[in-house]
């Protein structure tokens, strides 16, 4: 009989830096379940793709725990579990702090950080009967910040904490770990109509001590690391995925 394959959860992931996890994770061999909330892009993903027998994709709106519930309750039936979990679907509203509606406040949190948490509690059976791992996709927002982003920040904050709580809480089961990205250019990595040429300026490229700005490849290969046995011993982590860009002093 042959070997059962992996299935991968990953949420936001028909564009940016969720449809490269999305497009890696099959081309590693993984089955996916990639919910995305715009149904636009979800249709691409499923021409992108190519296979469709190994990608189920679903209109989801995570803030919503009954939309979460029947999401993943289609991932194992389709695919007879779940091995990975990985919340990477986030919106940002950036205002001035007494421009922001306290609904605005709430969606930004609702998406980016209990849709993280939906997702894992009702995951959690099918990782812990897999001995599967979860990567929460933070930001380096959560360390630093520029102005009018406090919704955002507070979310991604949140990401962080949640991470090592669920590794102790989750363990020795389930492994649980962070990426936090810095400047990953996803200009195209978006849906067609919304696509943009990449361009970068000389000044972009020397803030980041790699002398380069990221792209989703470099969150990708990481999160590939993460799933995989050869990070056994690795949980409750973040990762800061930045070109070293939050390492260095800039003095104007």
């Amino acid at each position: 009989m042959a070997a059962k394959k992996c299935t991968a959860v990953i949420t936001g992931g028909a564009q940016g830096i969720g449809l490269c996890l999305t497009l890696e994770f099959l081309k590693a061999g993984y089955n996916v379940a990639a919910a995305d909330s715009d149904i636009e892009a979800g249709k691409e993903l499923k021409v992108r793709a190519g296979d469709g027998k190994r990608l189920l994709y679903s209109p989801c709106d995570i803030s919503s725990e009954k939309q979460v519930k029947s999401f993943i309750r289609a991932t194992a039936g389709k695919f007879g579990g779940i091995d990975l979990l990985i919340n990477n679907a986030g919106i940002g509203i950036n205002k001035p702090v007494n421009a922001l509606s306290i609904g605005e406040w709430n969606r930004v949190i609702g998406v980016n950080l209990t849709g993280a948490f939906l997702c894992v509690k009702h995951s959690a059976p099918h990782l812990e009967k897999s001995r599967g791992s979860i990567i929460n996709i933070a930001s380096t927002r959560a360390l630093m910040s520029e102005k009018n982003t406090e919704a955002y920040s507070a979310s991604k904050g949140g990401i962080l904490a949640i991470t090592h709580a669920l590794a102790i809480s989750l363990g020795p089961e389930v492994r649980v770990n962070c990426i936090s990205p810095g400047w990953i250019e996803v200009s195209d990595w978006k849906k067609k109509r919304d696509m943009k040429a990449v361009f970068h300026t000389p000044a972009d490229r020397a803030q980041h001590p790699a002398g380069r700005v990221g792209t989703p490849y470099d969150i990708a290969e990481a999160a590939l690391f993460l799933a995989s046995k050869k990070a056994g011993f690795i949980t409750g982590q973040n990762f800061v995925i930045d070109g070293g860009m939050t390492k260095k002093m800039i003095y104007v």
